[in-house]
């Protein structure tokens, strides 16, 4: 009983150690900075980023397959997009700070989104 206790205390530490550390590398990630043109090309202003513009970004990987490598697409990202997305909606009229915490992820998702937008950035400067 002790040993499946344990072992059970392990698992949800570990899964939550794995969550916190992508959350931080997505973080970093998104803290690189991102060329104007990549915002010029999606037609989204950079200094009104919203979470919902997403989208937009994720198409550059839709139009330019190239990009994808190995990994595929967005992976992960997208998936905690979308959690988020739902969260905010379902719970986000109970509570106001969490619509905004909602928000706040979801641009963070939307800036994490680089790695096309770094190849793109790399693309429109040797045009």
């Amino acid at each position: 009983m002790f040993a499946a206790m344990l072992f059970a205390i392990s698992i949800v530490a570990l899964a939550q150690f794995g969550l916190y550390y992508w959350r931080a590398v997505l973080s970093g990630v998104a803290s690189q900075p991102v060329s104007s043109a990549v915002f010029e090309a999606v037609r989204v202003p950079e200094a009104e980023l919203r979470g919902a513009d997403f989208e937009k970004l994720a198409s550059l990987l839709e139009l330019t397959p190239e990009l994808k490598g190995d990994q595929g697409g967005l992976g992960t990202v997208g998936i905690y997009y979308k959690v988020v997305g739902k969260i905010a909606d379902l719970f986000g009229k109970l509570s106001p700070a969490l619509a905004v915490w909602g928000e706040q992820e979801r641009v963070l998702c939307a800036t994490g989104n680089s790695r096309p937008a770094r190849h793109l950035t790399r693309r429109v400067d040797v045009i």
